[in-house]
Protein backbone atom coordinates (compact mmCIF):
# COMPACT_ATOMS: atom_id res chain seq x y z
CA UNK A 1 0.00 0.00 0.00
CA UNK A 2 1.34 3.41 -0.94
CA UNK A 3 0.37 7.00 -0.50
CA UNK A 4 1.05 9.14 -3.55
CA UNK A 5 3.77 11.74 -3.87
CA UNK A 6 1.02 14.33 -4.38
CA UNK A 7 -0.45 13.51 -0.96
CA UNK A 8 2.96 13.66 0.73
CA UNK A 9 4.01 16.88 -1.00
CA UNK A 10 0.58 18.45 -0.52
CA UNK A 11 0.69 17.88 3.23
CA UNK A 12 4.23 19.25 3.38
CA UNK A 13 3.24 22.39 1.44
CA UNK A 14 0.20 22.95 3.66
CA UNK A 15 2.33 22.52 6.78
CA UNK A 16 4.88 25.01 5.45
CA UNK A 17 2.13 27.58 4.86
CA UNK A 18 0.45 26.79 8.20
CA UNK A 19 3.60 27.75 10.11
CA UNK A 20 2.95 31.36 9.08
CA UNK A 21 -0.82 31.36 9.67
CA UNK A 22 -0.78 33.25 12.97
CA UNK A 23 1.57 35.95 11.67
CA UNK A 24 -0.55 36.42 8.52
CA UNK A 25 2.41 35.95 6.17
CA UNK A 26 1.78 34.52 2.72
CA UNK A 27 4.30 32.32 0.92
CA UNK A 28 5.04 32.24 -2.79
CA UNK A 29 5.47 29.15 -4.95
CA UNK A 30 9.27 29.70 -5.21
CA UNK A 31 9.55 30.03 -1.41
CA UNK A 32 7.55 26.87 -0.78
CA UNK A 33 9.27 24.83 -3.48
CA UNK A 34 12.73 25.85 -2.26
CA UNK A 35 11.89 25.09 1.38
CA UNK A 36 10.40 21.67 0.53
CA UNK A 37 12.87 20.66 -2.19
CA UNK A 38 10.19 20.45 -4.89
CA UNK A 39 10.02 21.86 -8.39
CA UNK A 40 8.08 25.09 -8.80
CA UNK A 41 5.94 23.42 -11.46
CA UNK A 42 4.90 20.56 -9.18
CA UNK A 43 4.38 22.90 -6.23
CA UNK A 44 2.14 25.12 -8.36
CA UNK A 45 0.02 22.15 -9.45
CA UNK A 46 -0.42 20.94 -5.87
CA UNK A 47 -1.25 24.41 -4.54
CA UNK A 48 -3.84 24.84 -7.28
CA UNK A 49 -5.61 21.65 -6.16
CA UNK A 50 -5.50 22.78 -2.53
CA UNK A 51 -6.80 26.25 -3.46
CA UNK A 52 -9.66 24.89 -5.58
CA UNK A 53 -10.66 22.59 -2.72
CA UNK A 54 -10.83 25.54 -0.34
CA UNK A 55 -7.75 24.97 1.83
CA UNK A 56 -5.78 27.93 0.51
CA UNK A 57 -6.31 31.53 -0.52
CA UNK A 58 -4.10 33.05 -3.21
CA UNK A 59 -3.21 36.73 -3.55
CA UNK A 60 -1.62 38.12 -6.69
CA UNK A 61 0.95 40.86 -6.81
CA UNK A 62 4.20 41.83 -5.17
CA UNK A 63 2.94 41.04 -1.65
CA UNK A 64 0.98 38.04 -2.87
CA UNK A 65 1.27 34.36 -2.18
CA UNK A 66 -0.64 31.58 -0.47
CA UNK A 67 -2.23 31.52 2.97
CA UNK A 68 -4.53 29.05 4.69
CA UNK A 69 -8.20 29.82 4.10
CA UNK A 70 -9.01 28.78 7.68
CA UNK A 71 -7.10 27.98 10.84
CA UNK A 72 -4.94 24.83 11.07
CA UNK A 73 -7.31 23.53 13.78
CA UNK A 74 -10.16 23.53 11.24
CA UNK A 75 -8.38 21.59 8.49
CA UNK A 76 -8.82 17.84 8.84
CA UNK A 77 -6.09 15.63 7.43
CA UNK A 78 -8.74 13.29 5.99
CA UNK A 79 -10.17 16.17 3.92
CA UNK A 80 -6.73 17.13 2.62
CA UNK A 81 -5.80 13.56 1.64
CA UNK A 82 -9.17 13.02 -0.04
CA UNK A 83 -8.69 16.21 -2.06
CA UNK A 84 -5.16 15.28 -3.12
CA UNK A 85 -5.60 11.63 -3.96
CA UNK A 86 -8.81 10.11 -2.77
CA UNK A 87 -9.36 7.11 -0.58
CA UNK A 88 -7.33 3.91 -0.64
CA UNK A 89 -10.55 1.88 -0.95
CA UNK A 90 -14.02 3.00 -2.01
CA UNK A 91 -17.27 1.37 -3.05
CA UNK A 92 -16.21 1.24 -6.72
CA UNK A 93 -12.90 -0.49 -6.00
CA UNK A 94 -14.08 -4.00 -6.89
CA UNK A 95 -15.77 -2.85 -10.10
CA UNK A 96 -12.47 -1.30 -11.19
CA UNK A 97 -10.50 -4.49 -10.48
CA UNK A 98 -12.48 -7.27 -12.14
CA UNK A 99 -9.62 -8.65 -14.19
CA UNK A 100 -10.62 -9.81 -17.66
CA UNK A 101 -14.26 -10.39 -16.69
CA UNK A 102 -17.09 -7.88 -16.40
CA UNK A 103 -17.80 -8.81 -12.77
CA UNK A 104 -15.27 -9.92 -10.16
CA UNK A 105 -15.33 -13.68 -9.72
CA UNK A 106 -15.46 -13.15 -5.95
CA UNK A 107 -18.21 -10.53 -5.92
CA UNK A 108 -20.54 -12.61 -3.70
CA UNK A 109 -18.21 -13.54 -0.83
CA UNK A 110 -14.88 -11.73 -0.88
CA UNK A 111 -12.54 -11.72 2.09
CA UNK A 112 -10.08 -9.50 0.20
CA UNK A 113 -12.74 -6.80 -0.14
CA UNK A 114 -13.34 -7.08 3.61
CA UNK A 115 -9.61 -6.63 4.25
CA UNK A 116 -9.46 -3.44 2.13
CA UNK A 117 -12.52 -2.09 3.94
CA UNK A 118 -11.00 -2.81 7.37
CA UNK A 119 -7.77 -1.06 6.33
CA UNK A 120 -9.69 1.96 4.97
CA UNK A 121 -11.83 2.20 8.11
CA UNK A 122 -8.71 2.07 10.30
CA UNK A 123 -6.97 4.79 8.29
CA UNK A 124 -10.15 6.90 8.35
CA UNK A 125 -10.47 6.56 12.12
CA UNK A 126 -6.99 8.06 12.53
CA UNK A 127 -6.93 10.80 9.89
CA UNK A 128 -10.49 11.99 10.52
CA UNK A 129 -9.49 12.95 14.08
CA UNK A 130 -6.28 14.74 13.11
CA UNK A 131 -5.96 18.32 11.99
CA UNK A 132 -3.20 20.29 10.36
CA UNK A 133 -2.50 21.78 13.80
CA UNK A 134 -1.69 18.27 15.11
CA UNK A 135 0.95 17.86 12.41
CA UNK A 136 2.55 21.21 13.21
CA UNK A 137 4.15 19.80 16.36
CA UNK A 138 7.26 17.68 16.52
CA UNK A 139 7.12 14.04 15.44
CA UNK A 140 7.37 12.90 19.06
CA UNK A 141 4.27 14.98 19.92
CA UNK A 142 2.26 13.24 17.22
CA UNK A 143 3.26 9.84 18.56
CA UNK A 144 2.30 10.95 22.07
CA UNK A 145 -1.23 11.98 21.09
CA UNK A 146 -1.91 8.83 19.10
CA UNK A 147 -2.63 5.53 20.78
CA UNK A 148 -0.51 3.93 18.04
CA UNK A 149 2.61 5.66 19.37
CA UNK A 150 1.94 4.36 22.87
CA UNK A 151 1.47 0.83 21.58
CA UNK A 152 4.66 1.00 19.53
CA UNK A 153 6.66 2.37 22.46
CA UNK A 154 5.45 -0.45 24.69
CA UNK A 155 6.53 -3.07 22.16
CA UNK A 156 10.05 -1.70 21.66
Amino acid sequence: MKFSAQEEYGLRCLLRIAKFYHVAKSLTIPEISRAEGLTEHNTGKILRVLRLDGFLTAERGQMGGYTLSRSPEQIKISDVLNALGGRLYDDNFCQAHTGITDICTNSIDCSVRSLWKIIQDTVDSVISKMTLKDLMGHESYLLEISHFGKVDAANN
